[in-house]
């Protein structure tokens, strides 16, 4: 039975999150974030030229081409590209759901493979969206919804198959276990993804105040099981994902089964900027 937190308990239990909620604001502001996305382009084998990225772009065969014209500078870690003009950069390929960036100027080009297809996004700091972010409301830390369960991994790692925040692609992730855990007197379970970092885990999910309070598509949560399983769910730390911002995203949506049946009232609400729209 978890014991009744001391008032110093949840004194530093509030400032822990208010220092990681600072941290989190201040890499989503960053000023070739996901904020700064001017465009969202889909290549194809027709060579075209892209709003907001200088030169001509194709791909084919898992292989991107970029034709520079004289005057247009494309540089990948440091080094210029176009270093003969008419000819053809080639690039990649590109595993699922990575990516590389160049650089034109004050602009950060991603170029990336999202279901399958190549995508390229500019990300400029001027971009109307970063320069009017004023921050992302959230509910009040509660301790409440800082929860222990126990991670289950599979026999084996699930293939799981969802859908994303754009029409015309899916995501595949490899899912290798469950979350298991008791919130609001109801015995629940979390599909678990890999997560970014080496050993960590993450969870995609909605609940009873996904489009009312919160984001009615998905938020994210992180977690880090230890190596008995147990793990510690701070639904505190919820966050919205960058389709909760902008339309040039191609965010994966939960699997059904993390549809969960309760209302967790922590963690970021619904963007101010998408406030009417829900």
């Amino acid at each position: 039975m978890n014991a009744i937190p001391t008032d110093t308990a949840l004194e530093s239990f509030d400032a822990d999150w208010q220092e990681w909620h600072a941290a989190h604001e201040q890499h989503r502001a960053h000023r070739h974030g996901f904020l700064a996305v001017t465009h969202l382009h889909w290549l194809g084998s027709e060579p075209a030229r892209l709003d907001g990225a200088p030169g001509t772009w194709s791909v084919e065969a898992d292989v991107v081409r970029v034709v520079l014209e004289a005057g247009e500078s494309l540089q990948r870690d440091g080094q210029e590209l176009n270093t003969e003009s008419g000819a053809a950069v080639e690039l990649g390929p590109i595993e699922e759901r990575g990516g590389i960036n160049l650089v034109s100027g004050d602009t950060v080009i991603e170029l990336a493979k999202r279901g399958g297809e190549y995508i390229v996004r500019p990300r400029h700091p001027g971009n109307p969206l970063l320069q009017a972010y004023q921050g992302t409301p959230a509910y009040s830390p509660d301790a409440a919804y800082a929860v222990r369960g126990t991670y289950v991994p599979f026999e084996s790692p699930r293939p799981t198959t969802v859908g994303a925040a754009v029409e015309g692609i899916q995501h595949v992730y490899e899912a290798p276990g469950e979350i298991r855990f008791k919130l609001a007197g109801q015995e629940l379970a979390l599909t678990a993804f890999n997560g970014y970092a080496p050993g960590s885990l993450l969870v995609l999910f909605t609940d009873q105040t996904s489009g009312k309070t919160t984001y009615a598509a998905n938020r994210s949560l992180s977690a880090v099981p230890a190596a008995d399983g147990s793990v510690l769910l701070d639904f505190n730390r919820a966050v919205n994902l960058p389709c909760a911002y902008t339309d040039l995203a191609t965010c994966p949506l939960p699997p059904a089964e993390n549809r969960l049946p309760v209302a967790i009232e922590a963690g970021e609400k619904i963007p101010y900027e998408r406030q009417d729209h829900q």
